[in-house]
C-alpha cells in the first residue's frame, strides 16, 4: 500500500508541474485577497489588475500573508526571478500605471515588513500571502499532501505516536493534547465516529483561523484528513462561522478538489481509506466555539451547552464518538507527519511546544496576524514584530486571549506565552488574542466592554453566568459613574469568583477573568475612582 500512495501523490503532482510549465516564462503576479485586505479595497485590486495584466503574465490570488498593515499587498516575479513587492496598492494606482517591467527593487526591502516577517517562525502560516489560495496545484508544489502521504504509510497508532511525541495541543484556547483526544475517540467501540472542525472564532480580537482558511485552505484539509485517520472516521465536518463567507467560500472549494483529487471519498490515495467532508455554517454567537454548544448546533437544537461527562470523545455529535479539533491545531498537523514530531517538539519550551499564531491588533505600528514559538515573550510580539505604539505614545496595558481572559499593565511586557494561566490572576492566553492599549484607553472602559460582551454572549442556560454577568456590568457602571462603594468592589470580586467557579461551560467558567485581572494589576485607578 506504501507504494501505491506515494505513486497517487507523485501522480497529482506532476499533473501540477504540467500545468505550470504551461506559465512556463511568463511572470507571476500575486494579489493577496483576505477578510481583513477585502476591508481596504483588495477585491477591487485583483479585479483592477486582472483588467491591465499584459498576454506575458499570469495571475494568482492568495491570502493575506499576516500584514494587515500593509493590505492590499501586490508581488511580482519576473521570469528572471528578480521581484518586488508593493504595500497599500489601491485599484486607481493600478489602473493608472500597473507595468510588471517597472519593478522598484526597493519595494522588497521595506523595513517593516522585513521586521514582521524575520522573526516569526511560520509553520502553519508557511506560503500565506504567496501561494495560490485557489489552487491544489500550487500546494502539492509546496511540499503539500506528503504529510498524508506518510499518514497513509503508517498504522492509525503510528500516527497518534508521532503526533503525541510533539507535543501538540489544541490551539482553540483549551490546549488539550491532540494526540489523547483522537485516542480516546479510537478506543470508543461506539460507531460511526465523526470529525468536527472547529472554526467558530467568534470572539473579538481573533482572526487567525480565518487566515488559515483563506490563505492555505488545503494545509487545514490535510491535517483534517491525518486526524481522521488516525481516529477511525468517516464522516468530518468543518463548522465555520456564520460571517466568514470568504472562509468558507475557499475551504468550499478545496474540498471539491481534493474530492477531484481523489484525496477525498472512498479510496483516499489509493490507500483504501475512506473519508467524507462537508461544510457546516455556524449558527452564530461567541459561546458557540465552545465544543457541546457547537455539537447542539449541528443538531438543530438551541446553542447551549451540554453537562459533561460524557465528553465528546465518548458521546458527541448524535451520540457518537467525535473528535473537535480547531483550524489551527489542525493545520500543524501536517508538518508534524512531514518532518516527525520530533522537529516540531524542538520548536517552543520544554512545556509548550511549537508555534503558536497570535492575532495581534490595537495601538500597534504593525497590526496583523503572525506565527512565533511558545515561550516568546509580549515584548517579543508586541515591539519587535508589532513595531511598538505609533505617535510616540506609551504602552498602558495589553488585552490577551480575547474576553475571556484578562488584561495585563505594561510592567508585564516580559511575561511569556504559553498554555493555560500566564498569570494567576486570570489571564491566560486563549486563541491567542493581543491587543495593545495606549493611554488614550480607560481600564476600567476596558473591563467594562468585555464584562459586557460576556453578558451580551450568554446563552442563558444556566444560573451563574445569566444572572452574574449583568450583574458584574452593573457593578462597574457603578463604579465608573461613582455611585459604588467599598462593599460593591467586594460583591464584585466575590461575584467574578462565582461565576468562574459555577457556570457550565468555557465562556461563563472564564467570564470572571476580566474583572479579576483589572482589579489584580488596577487596583489603585479602581480605588482612586471610587474615593472620587
Amino acid at each position: 500500500m506504501t507504494s501505491a500512495v506515494y505513486d497517487a501523490l507523485e501522480s497529482l503532482r506532476k499533473s501540477a508541474v504540467e500545468r505550470q510549465r504551461a506559465r512556463s516564462g511568463k511572470a507571476r503576479v500575486v494579489v493577496q485577497v483576505g477578510h481583513c485586505s477585502q476591508a481596504v479595497g483588495a477585491a477591487d485590486v485583483a479585479d483592477a489588475v486582472s483588467n491591465a495584466l499584459p498576454d506575458d503574465a499570469y495571475m494568482v490570488i492568495a491570502g493575506c500573508d499576516g500584514a494587515c498593515f500593509a493590505a492590499p499587498k501586490v508581488s511580482v516575479t519576473l521570469p528572471s526571478g528578480a521581484f518586488c513587492q508593493h504595500s497599500n496598492v489601491s485599484a486607481d494606482r493600478v489602473r493608472k500605471g500597473f507595468s510588471i517591467a517597472a519593478i522598484d527593487s526597493s519595494q522588497s526591502g521595506d523595513s517593516d515588513a522585513v521586521s514582521f516577517f524575520n522573526k516569526q517562525h511560520r509553520l502553519t502560516l508557511q506560503g500565506c500571502g504567496d501561494m495560490d489560495a485557489v489552487d491544489i496545484g500550487d500546494y502539492i508544489l509546496n511540499g503539500g499532501y506528503s504529510g498524508l502521504a506518510r499518514a497513509l504509510s503508517i498504522t492509525p497508532e503510528e500516527v497518534i505516536e508521532d503526533v503525541q511525541a510533539s507535543g501538540l495541543r489544541g490551539r482553540g484556547g483549551a490546549y488539550f493534547p491532540a494526540a489523547l483526544k483522537w485516542r480516546g475517540a479510537r478506543s470508543v467501540r461506539n460507531t460511526p465516529r465523526y470529525l468536527v472542525v472547529n472554526c467558530e472564532e467568534g470572539e473579538p480580537g481573533i482572526f487567525k483561523d480565518r487566515h488559515l482558511m483563506e490563505g492555505a485552505p488545503h494545509r487545514l484539509l490535510e491535517g483534517a484528513i491525518i486526524a481522521a485517520y488516525a481516529s477511525g472516521v468517516h464522516d468530518a465536518y468543518i463548522y465555520i462561522n456564520a460571517e466568514a463567507n470568504l472562509s468558507a467560500e475557499r475551504m468550499q472549494g478545496a474540498v471539491e478538489q481534493a474530492y477531484d483529487a481523489g484525496l477525498l471519498g472512498d479510496d483516499i490515495l489509493a490507500s483504501g481509506f475512506a473519508l467524507h467532508v462537508r461544510i457546516m455554517r455556524g449558527a452564530g454567537g461567541y459561546v458557540c466555539g465552545d465544543e457541546t454548544t457547537l455539537l447542539n448546533t449541528m443538531e438543530g437544537y438551541r446553542r447551549e451547552p451540554r453537562q459533561r461527562p460524557p465528553f465528546p470523545t465518548e458521546a458527541g455529535l448524535w451520540g457518537k464518538p467525535t473528535v473537535i479539533n480547531n483550524a489551527e491545531t489542525l493545520s500543524g498537523v501536517s508538518y508534524i507527519l512531514a518532518n516527525g514530531g520530533d522537529a516540531f517538539a524542538a520548536i517552543g519550551t520544554d512545556a509548550d511546544k511549537g508555534t503558536k499564531i497570535i492575532s495581534l491588533s490595537g495601538a500597534v505600528r504593525r497590526p496583523g496576524v503572525l506565527e512565533v514559538p511558545m515561550g516568546t515573550t509580549l515584548r517579543e510580539i508586541i515591539y519587535d514584530l508589532g513595531g511598538g505604539i505609533p505617535d510616540g505614545r506609551d504602552l498602558s496595558a495589553i488585552a490577551i486571549g480575547g474576553p475571556s481572559s484578562g488584561i495585563f499593565p505594561a510592567s508585564m511586557l516580559d511575561t511569556p506565552i504559553k498554555s493555560g494561566f500566564i498569570h494567576e490572576s486570570g489571564v491566560m492566553l486563549g486563541a491567542g488574542g493581543v491587543i495593545a492599549l495606549d493611554g488614550r484607553v480607560s481600564m476600567l472602559q476596558t473591563m467594562r466592554n468585555l464584562a459586557a460582551y460576556n453578558a451580551d454572549e450568554s446563552c442563558g442556560k444556566c444560573t451563574p453566568c445569566r444572572e452574574g454577568t449583568p450583574r458584574m456590568v452593573a457593578l462597574v457602571d457603578g463604579i465608573m459613574s461613582g455611585s459604588a462603594s467599598a462593599s460593591d468592589l467586594n460583591e464584585l470580586r466575590q461575584l467574578a469568583e462565582l461565576v468562574n467557579a459555577a457556570s457550565l461551560c468555557g465562556l461563563g467558567q472564564a467570564a470572571g477573568n476580566p474583572i479579576l485581572s483589572a482589579m489584580h494589576f488596577f487596583g489603585d485607578e479602581i480605588a482612586i475612582r471610587l474615593r472620587e
